[in-house]
């Protein structure tokens, strides 16, 4: 019989994707349960690897019946209601009472007779699954596909289903989460830990559940359902959670108001909720709007639950550049590929080049992902085609080397495609590479520095600034610190702009030596920060606003605004994760000012 391995995860999106190289499936409203079969025999796993062969007997039992080959398959175990609808509720009841018949949709083959399939295109591996299951009958299922996958779409969602699944039809099985298989959902529903309830003004019972979702390693208060339930349901629930009482909330974000009188839990079980949006991004303040409990999920554990937040679409050939291995892995502790490199900086264009367009870059490339060989790299002999630029300058050996730049989506795809990660600029452009446009203060924090200390040390470089008559704005850096940014006119040359970002890093350091030293050596930053004011001469480089860093996670550059530096907790705070969240940071009102007040340096 088969062994488990890791099921093959779908990537939230927004919409359908198109063309004639995907196949579309119903979304089965249901748990995910991997069939083992052999030797006249079947067993079920969860996607986690869990055996679910008791609560899913009847549907063991009739693969165990077949005259099967030692096979796995990948499905969905669904319980359908009247009008044959799978249903999530009545999917838990039946699990619980067993009051309905399980049916079980087979959707992928992963091992046939000893051989190993997930190599195989999606549609190559269906078509073998359809042939093998030829002979099955209830509750054993093969998951039709279409190739329309809008028009499925759309009646899905008028008969109130959950969405669809689209497939690439040429893409292999992998055991993670992958833009090859994309998920649409027709209304928002995710997972939620619940971490305690409030008092119903009956004898028994609760009012609302609260619930809670994790950001990084915290758990955040997301809200509180109070429909949904039945009271069978209610006193279930109740049975769950009063052995896991606890005094103190395993939330420390929860609005007093909102969770007077509350009973808090240990955050243990996880609840499948329906909602219409949130108030603000899950993490940053925001709760659900209209949230309705559908059901408990024993298949997730609690610690693993997390916003699911709606990612775009990686495009083959974004700006017709055309990226080989999208799949590959370039962040292994997060599975992020560069298909989905691609896709952020696809997506970002727009606010990356109105900082980088036609200045001259350098790249951190990371041919084989950020943990393997990484290198920078500023001139180039013409590798990375024509939509990557070139512009002649002189060096200190006085002479003349092409320097990189671009001034379109192409031209950083093209690099990107070439694995480059980072974009490291100048601080002037490729037009007047003499005279700076910025002045950029990065405060490299010693390792023992909190991150608090950084803020307050951010704070007093704009204050100092502000009292020469220079207004800045903060950067987090995506890496350990924070830049401070002065944009500059263009009148200054570089010995003028060296000098006075030397100066200034200078006199920081000796009014506050407890919190700043404008020495790079390492003995001299010990519970200091380092005013890194070398960006500010002539070849030097620094991160480029909205960039990718090549550091776990993928954290981005990210500008703030002053008044939002005071709540953030670390430097990658965000990553392309949040890209969603990001394209809105950068047209929104208060940052469409940042860095754009042209000042020319005062005399000293």
């Amino acid at each position: 019989m088969p062994k488990f391995r890791p099921p093959q995860l779908a990537t939230l999106v927004d919409h359908v994707p198109t063309g004639p190289g995907w196949l579309h499936e119903v979304k089965y409203d249901g748990y995910r349960a991997l069939l083992a079969v052999g030797g006249g025999k079947a067993k079920a796993f969860t996607r986690t690897g869990l055996d679910w062969s008791d609560k899913f007997a009847p549907i063991v039992e009739a693969f165990a019946t077949l005259d099967l080959p030692p096979c796995l398959i990948d499905g969905e175990v669904a319980a359908l209601d009247r009008n044959g609808k799978p249903s999530f509720r009545i999917l838990q009841e039946t699990l619980k009472e067993g009051n309905a018949p399980l049916s079980y949709f087979a959707f992928d083959l992963l091992e046939l007779d000893g051989k190993d399939l997930t190599g195989l295109p999606n549609l190559e591996r269906k078509q073998k699954l359809q042939a093998l299951l030829k002979g099955a009958s209830e509750p054993i299922h093969f998951a039709e596909h279409v190739k329309q996958g809008e028009k499925l779409f759309e009646a899905l969602c008028r008969e109130g289903y959950e969405g669809i699944i689209s497939k690439r039809a040429d893409a292999p099985y992998r055991g993670r989460r992958t833009q090859s298989w994309l998920k649409v959902k027709c209304t928002c529903r995710q997972e939620f830990v619940i971490v305690g309830w409030t008092a119903s003004d009956k004898q028994r019972g609760f009012r609302a559940l609260l619930l809670g979702t994790r950001v990084g390693d915290t758990l955040y208060y997301a809200g509180k359902a109070g429909t949904g339930f039945t009271m069978a349901r209610i006193d279930g629930l109740m049975e769950k959670m009063e052995p896991l009482a606890r005094k103190i909330p395993p939330v420390d974000d929860a609005p007093r108001a909102a969770v007077r009188g509350a009973h808090w839990i240990e955050p243990k079980l996880v609840a499948e909720i329906a909602y219409t949006e949130t108030t603000a991004p899950l993490g940053q303040g925001g709760v659900l709007r209209h949230p309705s409990f559908l059901g408990l999920r024993e298949d997730k554990p609690a610690e693993d639950v997390k916003p699911e937040k709606v990612q775009p679409m990686v495009d083959k050939k974004p700006f017709g550049i055309a990226i080989s291995n999208p799949d590959r892995v370039i962040y292994p502790e997060s599975g992020i590929t560069k298909g989905e490199l691609a896709a952020y900086y696809a997506a970002m264009t727009d606010p990356i080049l109105r900082f980088m367009g036609g200045r001259p870059v350098s790249l951190v490339r990371c041919p084989q992902g950020r943990a393997k060989h990484c290198f920078f790299q500023k001139h180039d002999s013409g590798s990375f085609g024509g939509d990557v630029h070139h512009v002649p300058i002189r060096e200190k050996d006085g002479e003349l080397a092409d320097y990189l730049y671009v001034d379109d989506g192409a031209g950083i795809i093209a690099c990107v495609q070439m694995g480059a990660i980072e974009f490291h600029g100048w601080g002037s452009l490729a037009d007047a590479v003499e005279r700076p446009d910025r002045m950029v203060f990065d405060l490299d924090p010693d390792p023992g520095v909190d991150f608090e200390d950084v803020k307050k040390a951010a704070v007093v470089v704009k204050k100092e600034l502000e009292a020469l008559g220079l207004r800045s704005d903060p950067m987090l850096s995506g890496g350990k610190g924070v830049h401070v940014i002065v944009q500059l006119d263009r009148s200054a040359e570089w010995p003028e702009v060296k000098d006075f970002a030397h100066r200034f890093a200078l006199a920081l350091g000796e009014a506050k030596p407890e919190m700043f030293t404008a020495n790079m050596k390492k003995t001299e930053r010990k519970e200091r920060i380092f005013l890194d004011w070398l960006r500010n001469q002539r070849g030097a480089t620094a991160i480029m606003p909205w960039a990718v860093r090549a550091r776990e996670h993928a954290p981005v550059a990210t500008p703030i605004t002053w008044d939002e530096l005071e709540n953030i907790e670390k430097a990658s705070a965000y990553t392309i994760a949040d890209l969603a969240t990001l394209r809105k940071r950068a047209v929104s009102r208060a940052t469409a000012g940042w860095c754009d007040r042209p000042q020319s340096l005062p005399s000293l």
